[in-house]
């Protein structure tokens, strides 16, 4: 693992590059930084959800999440290290069967609205697409350079594409415990 910074101003990124952790210094524009700072935004957002009253098992799940999401942009930045697996991936599928067996079933779309921690939940569900997206994006990139230690895992790709369906059923589940429900789409509205 890389070092850890005993000083934050290294002055190193002036020439707008950034370290990687296996050493290398790449643009901040890179792919690989952009869908770092993509999860980095989104575990941002989860510590903001996090500052809310929440019920305790969502609160534990969420700062798993969190301590996931450290790992998973560790795997980001250091090409050739796998830190998500299986395992955490289980863990999103058990907790989405879990909670979506307490919730009913749609039959309408709904908006992304509610309590302020179910709103808060589906802006971590919109940053998380965006993090899935920049993901993607690196996965393909790095499919195309063929740079033998580059190849991206598939783990981090399906960790985030199923955190963000937890966090839309997290959202449901935050408007229930605010004592509200889901804010139906209203395809019928005067417009």
């Amino acid at each position: 693992m890389g070092y850890r910074l005993s000083k934050i101003a290294t002055r190193t990124g002036d020439d707008g590059t950034t370290g990687l952790g296996d050493g290398r210094r790449v643009g901040k524009d890179d792919a690989r930084v952009a869908a770092i700072g993509d999860v980095d935004e989104l575990n941002s957002q989860i510590g903001v959800l996090l500052a809310e009253p929440l019920p305790d098992d969502v609160r534990t799940a969420l700062v798993t999440i969190q301590h996931d999401l450290f790992d998973l942009g560790g795997e980001l930045c250091m090409p050739g290290h796998a830190f998500i697996d299986t395992e955490h991936l289980a863990r999103l599928d058990g907790w989405l069967a879990d909670y979506n067996a307490t919730l009913p079933p749609l039959k309408e779309f709904i908006l992304p609205a509610g309590s302020r921690a179910a709103s808060l939940a589906h802006v971590c569900r919109t940053v998380c697409r965006r993090a899935e997206r920049a993901i993607v994006a690196l996965g393909r990139r790095e499919a195309l350079n063929d740079t033998p230690g580059d190849t991206l895992n598939d783990a981090p790709r399906r960790y985030v594409n199923r955190l963000s369906d937890l966090l839309f059923v997290l959202a449901r589940v935050l408007n229930r415990a605010a004592g509200g429900t889901d804010v139906l789409w209203d395809r019928e509205r005067v417009r």
